[in-house]
């Protein structure tokens, strides 16, 4: 019992040891402040309460087992004692640290308590201060609110204020550990104006470039400086309060207001008219004292800059090239589209800006970074781009054999830009490109022709085999990638003096307007080369060599052959036109004779004199008709016949024939029927000519038919033009032999006639193509031979005929 006694007087004592520290700091106004401001007397003072505070814990333990009612209260009473005590404590140090006057203090379940002597003559009986007495109601009511906020949250403030009996003070709330604070201090006029005395101040807020203003408990402006007179169009700082020209809106100034009734400081950014242009203010106020900093230019460069972020961002989207930004502290800043396509992530894990090891590791279970046997090691090795000074380049491959070149570029923040650029593409093309390069140099050796290509810079870049051996060249001569120019030396020996490397070397160095080139070398040894410069698409030439020697050799002597031909050709011609046009004159004489022999008046002539003249003259005849036709192929060959062209009526023609062959259809027993309407129609064709094309063709039929058979003579419009038909009915014409009859001199025995000279039908093809138709021969359906000549409505003369 004597031990508790003992123990309960100590914790009495260190209670009202601080109640005296406190009742003498509140005493002497702080005059004490100075000595025991210090953190070692503080700490001393908090920790004699703990150590206190744990005694009579341990007191009360021990003591618990025998009393316990009695032990629970005494407890409470000593923790609420103590909580008390630390609290004035806390109270004491805050009051010596803000230099206050004085102040109360209060804490949850425990009633305000005043200290300090600003406070000393308005405490009621039992301890509680009397703000309404010290204040007054004006400022009371200023201190509702802020008071309210600081009870319910913990919220600070400060507040100027004037009390009851007009002194200005500056009140303080804080919140402090477990308990509340009000703080008092009183306000001098150097306090108001600050470290700078008050006509400095006055002068100086007056001089300022940006616009200051002062309000009266109303809110009504009671002085501005010549800048915001400036910035409203006012002529003056006085014209400016006279007038209450505001350079505020109502909102921002109703805003104000209610910061000042509580107690707060007010912040805004404003847009306003100033001096005639817009401009973006950043405003400030506390009490009544306001001033406004033009941010005009701020707001613009940081729109820019936001403007030079967005467009940076559009363009990196744009990249194919993946971009990827980490932090200092290694988490996602940025990334662009390209790069969450390359790696398949989600947008909703991007968006939870997750940190670099956590992509990675989140990558590394999908086998989408390469394959590592220690794959920390590694993630700690691509960290190292945080602390390094110049780009690190890598390559990464893949599991499913793609590969990324990757360059890590460190921030000047600290952070680390990672760009990706998949190349597997542009690997795999590289690697068929090699390949066809290889396939290519194996492709130009196995080439009999000579190839060369040349770059843009006229420098040998590719060559065979064949190049090589035809200019009796070696690989180590053409080693060092020469010079057209050098190269050109190396052939002059074998090519001479030609023009023709010269015409190569303007191909291959020409700059502008590069035109392939084709030419023909015979070297000094006699072999005969054809060239050619072929301008690429990249700048480059290729130049190729075939060796046509053998081929020349034939071509010279297959011309030399052809001019012979022509030559005999052009002698047969000239023969057979002498020799037609002398045998056409003896034979003309004995055709007049024999017609003068058969007229009565040179006698009469026995039958068997006239059977003879009859032989005579159809013997004349025939040779007649025959050397019209070599006359007319002799002048066909050389090009001299002219057709008379005009309009040739289908029917006229048609019914001229059976007059001309009207001998040969009574020797032959033979009909002719002609088919065709009374309106046929007409074309544009030499009429004698055509005659001449029918009768042939009638006189073929009439000597293929049998006695009593018949011929026909039709016509029939095409969409081609005008067919003329002529049908026998003879044995026919086989296949075989369609197209041997138009030969010259083609003769075959047809039914009971003899063959011919076979020049007929030679002659109706060429008479037929000079008309610009055609001929066709074959077996008429149901048996004999059907002709058809097919005569254009206009004709397109041509000297050339068939032969």
């Amino acid at each position: 019992m004597d031990a508790r006694k003992a123990d309960r007087d100590r914790s009495t004592a260190r209670l009202r040891t601080a109640g005296a520290v406190a009742a003498l700091l509140a005493g002497t106004n702080g005059a004490l402040a100075l000595p025991l401001a210090g953190p070692s007397v503080e700490d001393a003072l908090l920790t004699a309460l703990a150590i206190g505070g744990c005694a009579a814990a341990v007191a009360l333990a021990g003591w618990h087992g025998l009393r316990q009612r009695r032990a629970d209260r005494v407890a409470l009473e000593r923790a609420r004692s103590l909580a008390a005590a630390r609290a004035e404590v806390l109270g004491l140090r805050t009051l010596l640290a803000a230099d206050a006057d004085g102040g109360i203090i209060w804490s949850f379940g425990a009633a305000p308590s005043a200290f300090g002597s600003a406070l000393a003559a308005q405490r009621e009986p039992d301890g509680v201060p009397d703000l309404a007495a010290w204040l007054g109601p004006a400022a009371l009511g200023a201190l509702t609110a802020p008071l309210a906020r600081l009870e319910k949250s913990g919220e600070g403030f400060r507040l100027r204020v004037t009390g009851a009996d007009g002194r200005r003070m500056e009140i303080e709330g804080r919140a402090t550990g477990g308990c509340r604070l009000l703080l008092a201090r009183k306000v001098t006029d150097q306090d108001v104006a600050g470290a700078i005395p008050a006509p400095e101040a006055a002068a100086l807020v007056a001089a300022l470039p940006q616009p200051a203003w002062l309000r009266d408990a109303d809110g009504q402006l009671a002085g501005v400086n010549a800048a915001f007179a400036a910035a409203v169009g006012a002529a003056s700082p006085a014209e400016a309060v006279e007038r209450h020209v505001e350079l505020l809106d109502q909102p921002l100034r109703e805003a104000a207001a209610l910061a000042r009734r509580g107690g707060s400081d007010h912040r805004a950014r404003a847009r306003v008219v100033s001096g005639g242009q817009r401009r973006v203010l950043e405003v400030f106020e506390r009490g009544g004292a306001g001033l406004a900093i033009d941010v005009t230019e701020e707001e613009a460069l940081k729109r820019e800059i936001e403007r030079t972020v967005t467009a940076h961002r559009r363009t990196l989207d744009q990249l194919a090239t993946a971009v990827v930004m980490f932090g200092a502290d290694e988490r996602l800043m940025f990334h662009n589209a390209a790069y969450e396509r390359l790696f398949d992530l989600d947008a909703p894990f991007l968006d939870a800006r997750p940190t670099e090891s956590e992509i990675l590791e989140h990558l590394r279970t999908r086998r989408r970074v390469p394959e590592q046997a220690d794959f920390r090691a590694w993630r700690e090795h691509l960290r190292e781009a945080y602390r390094a000074v110049e780009p690190v380049h890598d390559w990464w491959h893949l599991p499913g054999g793609q590969m990324l070149r990757t360059v890590a570029t460190p921030n000047a923040e600290g952070g680390v830009t990672y760009l990706f650029e998949d190349v597997s593409e542009h690997v795999a093309l590289e690697s068929r490109y090699n390949s066809l390069i290889r396939i290519q140099g194996e492709t130009l050796d196995g080439l009999a022709e000579a190839v060369a290509v040349f770059g843009s810079d006229g420098r040998l870049r590719l060559y065979n085999q064949a190049f090589l051996a035809l200019w009796s060249l070696t690989a180590q001569a053409l080693g060092d990638k020469p010079h057209i120019d050098a190269v050109a030396a190396m052939c002059r020996p074998l090519h001479g003096e030609t023009r023709a490397w010269a015409r190569i070397r303007a191909v291959v160095t020409a700059i502008e307007h590069r035109k392939g080139e084709a030419l023909r070398l015979e070297r000094a040894d006699g072999r005969v080369l054809d060239g050619a410069a072929q301008p690429l698409p990249d700048g480059g030439t290729m130049v190729t060599f075939r060796d046509v020697t053998d081929s020349v050799q034939v071509e010279r002597a297959l011309i030399e052959r052809n001019e012979a031909l022509e030559a005999a050709d052009a002698l047969k011609n000239a023969f057979v036109g002498h020799v037609s046009y002398h045998l056409r004159t003896p034979l003309n004489s004995l055709i007049g004779y024999a017609h003068m022999l058969g007229e009565p008046a040179f006698g009469a002539l026995t039958d068997r004199q006239s059977e003879f003249l009859g032989h005579v003259r159809q013997s004349s005849d025939t040779l007649r008709a025959l050397i019209d036709d070599i006359l007319d192929l002799a002048t066909i060959d050389a090009g001299g016949m002219d057709l008379d062209l005009g309009e040739v009526e289908v029917r006229e023609i048609l019914d001229s024939v059976p007059d001309a062959v009207r001998d040969l259809l009574e020797e032959a027993g033979v009909r002719l029927v002609i088919a065709a309407a009374a309106d046929a129609g007409r074309f544009r064709g030499d009429a004698r000519r055509v005659r001449q094309v029918l009768f042939n063709l009638v006189s073929n039929a009439i000597a293929a038919s049998p006695q009593g058979g018949t011929v026909t003579l039709g016509a029939e419009r095409r969409a081609d033009g005008v067919a003329l038909t002529v049908r026998d009915q003879g044995p026919g014409i086989a296949a075989e032999i369609a197209q041997t009859l138009f030969q010259r001199f083609e003769a075959r025995p047809v039914g009971r006639s003899r063959a011919g000279v076979g020049l007929g039908l030679s002659i109706v093809r060429s008479f037929m193509e000079l008309h610009g138709g055609s001929i066709s021969l074959a077996t008429a359906p149901g048996g004999g031979a059907l002709a058809v000549c097919v005569f254009p409505f206009e004709a397109q003369p041509r000297r050339e005929a068939a032969e």
